[in-house]
């Protein structure tokens, strides 16, 4: 199937390992021109070796408020426009209600919703006066299953689902889709650090009996990036091989 990515301008962000720069090989893959955004040099610059065609590489904190700014306009000299924006950054610390302190959530929030909010800011109206444009998010399957231990996930995923499902109904008339994925259990190095790298007990305890890989994933969230995808837009897709137990 061609996805007719070729000579789009794809952003990525957390997109030094993971499902992030599975998501970036896959649209460079596809033809997509991809900058690549982590808060380490060195592995940006490992990551970008992995990249068909290579990336530009971009250094910024989404943890630090401001930062997307200067990230955004990097991104739009190097690629000439940012078509694509996949939305992406890791998790804030794990804690309940009783360990966790009041002063913990605002930097959760800056890292996992309004580092999103701001790069569609700055990305979105562009999309919208061209006439064609894609953000897909990466948030967890937190979302439609709080997870214990992470109260500043699952409150920070929950708001930013909130934001792009309102933002996608404004802006489906101009040509521009925005959707979430809500990954599971991945291969990831951080998964697999977690787990001392045996990741077969784990497996048991999905239904598909299986660790998603992160290239499929990747080819899932450039999919839709593609024109077939146009009228899939609002939508939170669980990616977990059936672990959450909810109806929506």
């Amino acid at each position: 199937m061609d996805l007719a990515l070729s000579g789009r301008r794809a952003l990525v962000t957390g997109a030094s390992s993971g499902l992030g720069l599975a998501c970036a090989q896959s649209l460079a893959a596809e033809g997509a021109q991809v900058a690549i955004v982590s808060r380490s040099a060195d592995r940006l610059a490992a990551a970008a070796l992995t990249i068909e065609g290579g990336a530009t590489q971009i250094v910024a904190d989404l943890s630090e408020a401001g930062s997307v700014d200067d990230m955004m306009a990097v991104a739009s000299e190097a690629l000439g426009g940012v078509d694509i924006l996949i939305a992406n950054a890791g998790g804030p610390p794990p804690g309940n209600f009783a360990s966790t302190d009041l002063d913990a959530y605002l930097p959760a929030i800056q890292l996992n919703l309004m580092s999103t909010v701001e790069m569609c800011k700055a990305a979105v109206p562009a999309m919208q006066a061209e006439g064609w444009g894609r953000v897909v998010a990466i948030t967890s399957i937190s979302v439609r299953e709080p997870i214990d231990q992470l109260i500043l996930s699952n409150t920070a995923r929950a708001g930013v689902t909130g934001f792009l499902k309102t933002l996608a109904r404004e802006v489906a008339g101009d040509g521009v889709t925005v959707n979430s994925l809500q990954p599971g259990l991945h291969a990831t190095d951080r998964l697999s650090g977690a787990f001392g790298g045996d990741l077969a007990a784990l497996a048991e305890t999905v239904p598909a009996k299986m660790i998603g890989e992160p290239a499929d994933f990747g080819r899932l969230a450039t999919f839709l990036c593609s024109d077939s995808a146009k009228f899939v837009t609002g939508a939170a897709i669980p990616v977990d091989g059936g672990s959450a137990h909810g109806l929506q």
